[in-house]
Formats: C-alpha cells, structure tokens, sequence
C-alpha cells in the first residue's frame, strides 16, 4: 500500500431539522391546541483511531465526509429523528489542523481516541413549546441552525520510540532487518527507501519497541536535494535517535566524521529542537574490515567529533553486535521519558548521551 503522510478532506455536519408548525384537528375536539414538534439534531463527524491503519492513503480517493442532517418536527408532537454522526478512521499519530487558519485541533495517539471535528447543527423548536396562558395559538417555530463545515488538513506523525538517521546507504533498513520483522528495500544503490518503516523490536515479554527508518540525507537536504527533509517529522515523536554512519566507506565516499556533520548540519537546519533530541552513533559495516582498522577508525571518528555520548559497533548484514544494541536501548528506553507524557517517569536516568556537532 502506498505510503501517504498529509492529506486534505472537507467535513460537513449535518443541519438541524426544523420545527413544525401544527395544530390539533381531531373530531369532537374542538381547539385542540399546538402540537408540531421540535427537529432533530444534526449528525457531527468525528475522527477516530485505528490502530489497523498506517497510512492517509484513502483519503486521497474519499476527500468529503459528510454527517446526516436531522428530520424536521410533525405534528402530534412528534420529534424528528436526529441525523446519524459521520465517524471517519484515521491512523494513529494524525495531527488534524484547520486548513484555512493552521489552528491545531487535536491529535490522534490511541487506539479509539476519538475526536470531534464538526458539530452539528442544533434541532428547530416547534410552536407546542410556545403556547402560553396567553399566546393560545402560537404559529412560532425555529429552524434548525446550520452544521459545521471546514476544511482539514491531516499530517501523519510516526509513533516510534527510536529513530534511525544516516547518510543514503549508511545501513538502516539493514539494521532494521536485523532487528525487528520489518522487510523494508535494501540494496546497493543511494535512495532505497523511499518512504518511512516502522518494526517492532522484541526482546522478550513486556519488553518491546518500534523503530522508524526513514529515507537517508544528504547534504543539502534541508533545500529539498534528494528526498529533502519531509520525512524528518517523523522522527519528531520519537523518545531517541540511532545516528547510523558507514565506517567502511568506499573510494570517493565522505569520511565517517564528514558523513555524520553532514546529516547533524541537515537536521539542524530542519528543527532545532529534533536536532537536540538524545542521539546514539552507530558505526555500522564492521564487517567489511578487520579488528585492527575498526578500532583505529573509530578512535578517530570520536576524535574528530568530541563525541562523548554512547557509541556501538554493529554489522547489520552479518548481526554482529546488534542484539548488544537493541538490549541497550531497550533498558535506556524503560527510564526515558516519553514525549507524549505530561510527566516524565520517577526513576527517569541520567544517562550521559551526546547531540550531535
């Protein structure tokens, strides 16, 4: 299924029905007195979270939605039958916004959140809740009020505990092959991955976490060169990021501490607040070199960076080293506090971890 992060749809509640104008006419009762009834309200349209869903793809095809609008009153007192609600499924992680002013109305993060869009309109009074000791006959009524209308402009936002960034070909659909069940692209050319995945990494019961892997970055990013930065808010929710650099570049590659200033630069220029988030390097392809190089590489890399902050040497292709890193994050990710809590957990760490220069 193709992957779609924003969309457009317009929503319309349902109007209320009127209310009726009616007086009693039965045999042998004589002024029999008002008795049209009130409308019904009109249906609202609400969005609601599916956990099912991965993608704004439909909305593409379906872009109205529109809730029923209430019957009008009858006489006999007889109320008009509300008008059904329009409840539209949308994946978990929308951020739902008005189109016409960017006001953010709410967000979808759980399974069933459930969120009103456009109310409806309210149901018209008929003349039976006018009559008085004075006004005997009343030929007043209202009409139903108009439903809401307004144009939405959804943005999908992965919910992911951990991130993966890197230059293209760095390794991260490799990595998150290893790692979890996820079966994203992979081969031996720049821009594999064309749109974000997600997998789920478990270590055992009640200890489990999801991975994003989005497209790679390159310098110049930030001003749209290659895929640009659209795929970077998907990272926004994420509690930590997996800076992933290729420590055996080929021939006329950018060296590791190049590769990784380049896409720290990239993210910067994005959002200064995702560029901030705690960030772990991850020298990937050990593989394709010996003990020996490994480590001389990696002690200049660190060198170059003032890198501080935790470091792991992995080889995505073979595994090696990567059951050392989803443990790791595993236990880091228990004391991290999660973006989308209010408050962050009592025995949060204060683990040292180092952004990205």
């Amino acid at each position: 299924m193709k992957f779609v992060d924003e969309a457009k749809i317009r929503v319309e509640a349902g109007n209320g029905g009127s209310g009726c104008v009616s007086f009693r006419r039965e045999k042998f009762i004589p002024k029999g007195g008002p008795d049209g009834g009130d409308g019904g309200d009109g249906g609202s349209v609400y969005l609601v979270g599916d956990v099912n869903l991965n993608t704004l793809v439909d909305f593409r095809h379906q872009r109205r939605h529109r809730a029923e609008s209430g019957r009008p009153g009858m006489g006999r007192n007889r109320t008009g039958r509300s008008g059904a609600d329009e409840v539209v499924a949308v994946p978990l992680g929308t951020r739902i916004m008005d189109a016409d002013t960017g006001e953010v109305i709410g967000e979808i993060l759980s399974d069933g959140d459930r969120l009103l869009v456009a109310a409806g309109g309210f149901h018209g009074i008929g003349n039976a809740r006018y009559k008085s000791s004075t006004n005997r006959t009343p030929r007043q009524f209202t009409p139903g009020t108009p439903g809401e209308q307004r144009d939405l402009h959804l943005e999908l936002l992965l919910l992911a505990d951990v991130g993966l960034l890197g230059l293209p070909n760095a390794g991260k659909s490799s990595l998150i092959r290893a790692l979890s069940s996820a079966r994203p692209k992979v081969a031996d050319y720049p821009f594999t991955t064309l749109h974000p995945n997600l997998g789920v990494v478990s270590l055992g019961p009640k200890r489990s976490f999801v991975i994003a892997d989005i497209p790679g970055l390159i310098e110049g990013a930030a001003g749209g060169a290659g895929l640009g930065t659209r795929f970077l808010k998907h990272l926004s929710r994420t509690r930590l990021l997996l800076h992933l650099v290729d420590i055996a570049p080929p021939d006329g590659s950018q060296a590791p501490a190049d590769a990784v200033r380049t896409v720290a630069a990239e993210l910067a220029a994005f959002d200064a607040e995702l560029s901030t988030k705690e960030r772990w390097l991850v020298l990937n392809k050990t593989d394709l070199i010996d003990e020996a190089t490994l480590a001389e590489r990696r002690t200049a890399l660190l060198h170059a960076l003032d890198w501080q902050g935790p470091v792991h040497a992995i080889s995505a292709t073979s595994g090696a080293g990567t059951a050392a890193l989803a443990a790791a994050l595993m236990d880091r990710l228990t004391v991290l506090p999660h973006p989308l809590r209010a408050e962050p957990p009592a025995d949060a760490a204060a683990a040292p971890w180092h952004p990205l220069g």
